[in-house]
């Protein structure tokens, strides 16, 4: 399984609606054949700070989320709710193996 998770920090006055079209992106995502797991993670010591934590399994799953129209309007939508560029890291899934998501 392949894992990213994605940092972003929010502009104050976008709580609401950052939170609320993410939402609706993993919900829509969570549906995808290749995505095993998407959560959406909002920071207690800093509401501002939200992390995504993607996984998929294939890296052709992770380039076909990226043609997904929701996934197309949430970047849309969101981009200028952003404080910051967001940043990703990607990771390999140790344990549980494939079997366990």
């Amino acid at each position: 399984m392949l894992v990213l998770q994605v940092h972003v920090r929010v502009k104050p006055e976008c709580l609401d609606a950052f939170r609320e079209a993410t939402i609706a992106n993993a919900r829509a995502s969570r549906q995808e054949p290749g995505v095993a797991r998407f959560d959406v993670l909002q920071a207690e010591e800093d509401p501002a700070r939200f992390q995504l934590v993607e996984v998929y399994r294939s890296r052709e799953a992770t380039a076909a989320h990226k043609e997904t129209t929701h996934y197309r309007q949430w970047v849309e939508a969101v981009t200028p709710m952003m404080a910051e560029a967001r940043t990703r890291s990607w990771w390999v899934s140790v344990d549980p193996g494939d079997g366990g998501w």
